[in-house]
């Protein structure tokens, strides 16, 4: 079984009942006239009775805006409800604006699309990084073209990300769904939250891995997708605009949040980004009432008190229970 210390906890059990007594398997708890036995014999012979326990944490990082889209802190974990496939769990562990330690791949597209504001993407994205990067986080930079290159591994340094920015090389086509795979591959086992920030026009010209695949790996990474859409301005010959919906949606079941680079640069979309980041929310709670037989299983977060428009809550669908191609 693949350990995961916050999300996962296994824990084998070992039976004992009342002050002293030891359940063994195929040793009588009880006998109407018990018969001289060597205690430490009997034990050394009979196997011993080990219960395997899976208890499994399942975490979901929200974040809350009002109807201006301005963030919405000092919520309580009273304040929230939260269901999956419509039956009501107790929230277990709440914490806000989480000190967990962030993982963030930072992928930018250097297909031929998007070429010329690549300087641009450059210098916002050095910018990003040396305001968000704390202590305990790491970020990895990935290009990708016509193929997926990881240019820096996960460090906490930013001046290798400096360095990596700098190194970027591109390709004429766009292998986006396997920068979102093989992003969300190399996220999965990593400890705290889970974050892909795109940049990209949306176009997928590979046709190595599908959207659904793509979307599949992000759940079950638990990685938030965050797309940066770059789009030629005024252009619409130029436009993938079912590529533009494919990164809206891509966000919206993971979590995360999409924005256009064209509304207010890229630096404003970076930005926003980094305060998301900050003010999320961590609701975790053990499953209880689970429907047997389900693979896939759809989570649901409300404030109660608050009508449906008051507030924009965003958060994950769901989570996958099997473990899954890895």
């Amino acid at each position: 079984m693949r350990r995961v210390t916050h999300r996962f906890l296994c824990a084998s059990l070992f039976v004992d009942i009342g002050a002293s007594l030891v359940l063994w398997a195929g040793v009588p708890l009880l006998a109407q006239t018990p018969a001289p036995v060597d205690n430490a014999q009997t034990a050394a012979d009979a196997p011993m009775t080990v219960l395997h326990m899976n208890v499994k944490l399942v975490n979901v990082f929200t974040n809350v805006t009002d109807g201006t889209g301005a963030i919405v802190g000092g919520l309580t974990k009273d304040d929230f409800s939260l269901k999956e496939d419509g039956r009501a769990q107790r929230i277990a562990v709440f914490e806000r604006q989480s000190e967990l330690p962030l993982n963030l791949v930072l992928a930018i597209d250097t297909s031929g699309s998007v070429r010329k504001d690549l300087p641009l993407e450059q210098d916002a994205a050095r910018r990003f990084v040396h305001v968000l990067l704390r202590g305990q986080d790491q970020i990895s930079l990935l290009e990708f073209s016509t193929e997926v290159r990881q240019v820096v591994a996960f460090t906490n340094q930013a001046n290798r990300i400096d360095r990596g920015l700098s190194s970027l090389r591109g390709g004429p086509a766009t292998a986006l769904y396997d920068a979102i795979y093989l992003a969300s591959q190399s996220l999965a086992p990593r400890q705290g939250r889970k974050v892909l920030v795109l940049v990209t026009d949306g176009g997928d010209t590979a046709n190595t891995v599908t959207y659904a695949q793509a979307l599949e790996q992000a759940l079950r990474g638990e990685v938030m997708v965050y797309s940066i859409i770059d789009v030629p301005i005024e252009a619409s010959a130029g436009r993938d605009t079912g590529g533009e919906h494919a990164l809206i949606t891509l966000a919206e079941q993971t979590g995360g949040r999409y924005f256009y680079a064209s509304d207010g640069g890229l630096d404003k979309a970076f930005n926003q980004v980094s305060d998301d980041l900050r003010t999320q929310y961590l609701l975790a709670y053990y499953p209880t009432h689970q429907q047997p037989g389900m693979n896939f299983h759809h989570i649901q977060v409300t404030v109660p008190r608050a009508t449906a428009e008051s507030f924009n809550i965003r958060y994950r669908t769901g989570y996958y229970s099997d473990p899954g191609a890895q």
